[in-house]
């Protein structure tokens, strides 16, 4: 069973979250830490007692935003230790994960947290750790639609309003006429999914839908396409196919 250290500044949050851990019966046991600065004296002692000491931490569940030393502070800290813990953030923003990501962070859980999302964080901690518990079966994702949270509420948005697609590291951010959203995919994965509903590559960075490019733009041998207000660049290696299937589209 994982034993965690939960890192807020503020004293409700702290307790509910220290609550749901305790609650989830993959976790045998779940503490608390006020700033970072206590969680990591925590973590030091954990590491000095040994893995199967009694202070040991198997997953730390990490605030982003606090005063003094932040939580992408104590990640990059941490990254530095020989056996660190696995690394959960809960935030209620959005804008960290990528860098959370490149932090080899297990999974960004989003404030305020909902009992089921913050599971789906320890099932991740357990299999990292050996201790998963067998896997729940579930349904095939609707294809017309693809879930995004946004402010701890999980969202569908429609794969016929995404105009482009952005790689983001292990990221994608999804664009819309009406905002964009980050979803834990990668490009590659949405890519190889939404071929057949018209999605191309036309960069490492970007993959677009062909039915919203409104131009194809040739510059001084560069190329790139309009869409909707966004100029995007076409790398050379997919303008040709790109050109082709534009030619083609009804």
């Amino acid at each position: 069973m994982l034993r965690a250290l939960a890192v807020d500044d503020e004293r409700p949050t702290l307790e509910e979250l220290v609550y749901l851990l305790n609650a989830d019966p993959r976790i045998g046991t779940a503490e608390g830490a006020s700033d970072a600065t206590e969680a990591l004296r925590r973590i030091n002692r954990a590491l000095e007692s040994g893995p199967d000491g009694p202070d040991a931490i198997d997953v730390v569940f990490l605030d982003i935003q606090m005063p003094g030393l932040d939580g992408l502070d104590l990640a990059r800290l941490l990254t530095g230790f020989a056996r660190p813990p696995l690394v959960v953030f809960v935030t209620a923003h959005e804008d960290f994960a990528v860098q959370a990501f490149d932090l080899k962070a297990v999974d960004y859980v989003l404030k305020p947290v909902r009992k089921e999302r913050l599971a789906e964080a320890v099932r991740r901690a357990a299999e990292l750790r050996g201790g998963a518990a067998p896997r729940i079966p579930v349904h095939e994702p609707d294809p017309d639609h693809i879930p995004v949270e946004l402010g701890g509420v999980t969202r569908f948005v429609a794969v016929d309003d995404i105009t482009h697609v952005e790689a983001q590291g292990d990221y994608a951010r999804l664009h819309t006429d009406k905002g964009s959203h980050l979803v834990r995919i990668p490009l590659s994965t949405l890519e190889e999914r939404w071929r057949a509903r018209g999605f191309v590559r036309i960069h490492r960075r970007h993959l677009v839908a062909l039915r919203h490019i409104g131009e194809l733009r040739l510059d001084a041998g560069t190329v790139s396409v309009l869409v909707g207000s966004e100029e995007l660049q076409v790398s050379r290696r997919h303008a040709r196919e790109l050109r082709d299937l534009l030619m083609r589209r009804p």
